[in-house]
């Protein structure tokens, strides 16, 4: 990473390639330093030092098969109670790391490093968000779960079903369901979800690689790698007509129905420049836009006093989506400068928008 940075810094300067790759300028300004040259007086071994027989004794008496499973404090403590000083257990941690023999003897959990979702939508049916909420039943400890599928980009619900369990097999029907009833084609869709037992399924699995359709994951234990659908739940959930309890399962579908229908076709979403997901997701954007623009400049040109600030214009389009967009430098390059985004330097981001666009 400090060659990278060094070889960015070449280009953008030392302020921008530290910004850029997160390396401290102190570091790349301390490897440009030579090495300062060691004195004989460095170089020659302490008089206190243990020489190489007794750092051999002190070693091999550590990993005997008596002292194998102790810390070098017992140790030491141990044979001082037996009238034997071979060092200091700060000394014997000092042998045993240069031979790499400090740490855990138990096996420990290595828990997998897990790369951060940078995804990009520009249009519909290029990103879809997809979870699983429960719905209170009739009793206390009883739930219904509603499984809906978002597209990010058009915030337009393109799937959804209630059942009485969390399932990987109706998971699959409702995705292989809503993909068909969308058209997409191999290599269109990433689909997004966090990691519960039905996301990460095989059954899921194997029809998401079945259908080409590339497969997204949020990391664990991180809330806000999959916003959209937590937003699209909060929605559905302060709705003034959502009951605390459902009283069964075709209750619960009843109350859905006409709740999406108008989700899809009713709701100005504030994100969408207060169009409706169906707008947007059919197409017809553009068009209420331009509607739109008509009817404030009517508006103005009857009563331009009443518009302190010029022409009105509707709240503008989405262009473009992102879960977890990335991180650029807040101040500018430089006069004539490009930060070139490598596949070395930014691979999330530049797969993502080879992909995209």
């Amino acid at each position: 990473m400090i060659q990278a940075t060094a070889t960015l810094a070449a280009q953008v300067g030392v302020s921008a390639a530290s910004r850029a790759l997160g390396v401290a300028r102190s570091t790349l300004y301390r490897q440009r330093q030579p090495a300062a040259p060691v004195s004989e007086k460095e170089r020659a071994p302490s008089a206190r030092a243990l020489s190489a027989e007794e750092r051999a004794i002190v070693r091999a008496t550590l990993n005997s098969e008596r002292f194998a499973d102790q810390s070098p404090r017992e140790v030491y403590a141990t044979l001082l109670d037996e009238g034997t000083y071979l060092c200091s257990w700060r000394t014997m941690y000092r042998v045993l790391a240069a031979h790499q023999e400090v740490r855990e003897r138990r096996d420990q959990l290595r828990r997998p490093v897990y790369e951060k979702p940078e995804l990009l939508a520009i249009a519909p049916r290029q990103l879809w968000s997809w979870d699983i909420t429960k719905l209170k039943g009739p009793v206390t400890w009883t739930y219904y779960y509603l499984y809906v599928v978002l597209d990010v980009f058009s915030r337009y619900v393109v799937g959804w079903l209630i059942a009485e369990r969390e399932s990987a097999d109706l998971a699959r029907q409702l995705l292989e369901a809503t993909c068909a009833k969308e058209g997409i084609a191999p290599d269109q869709l990433t689909l997004h979800a966090d990691r519960g037992s039905p996301m990460i399924a095989h059954p899921v699995a194997e029809l998401l690689a079945t259908l080409g359709v590339t497969e997204s994951h949020s990391r664990p234990h991180v809330s806000d790698d999959n916003p959209y659908s937590e937003a699209q739940f909060k929605t559905l959930k302060y709705q003034p007509t959502f009951p605390a309890r459902f009283g069964s399962l075709e209750d619960a579908r009843a109350w859905a129905r006409p709740f999406f229908q108008w989700y899809n076709h009713e709701h100005h979403h504030s994100a969408l420049g207060l169009m409706t997901p169906a707008a947007v997701h059919l197409g017809q954007a553009a068009e209420l836009y331009e509607h739109r623009r008509q009817v404030l400049q009517a508006a103005y040109q009857a009563h331009p006093e009443r518009f302190v600030r010029g022409l009105p214009l509707p709240p503008p389009l989405p262009t473009a989506v992102w879960i977890n967009p990335p991180v650029f430098p807040s101040e500018p390059i430089g006069l004539g400068q490009d930060l070139e985004l490598s596949p070395s330097i930014f691979p999330n981001l530049s797969n993502q928008l080879s992909q995209s666009i």
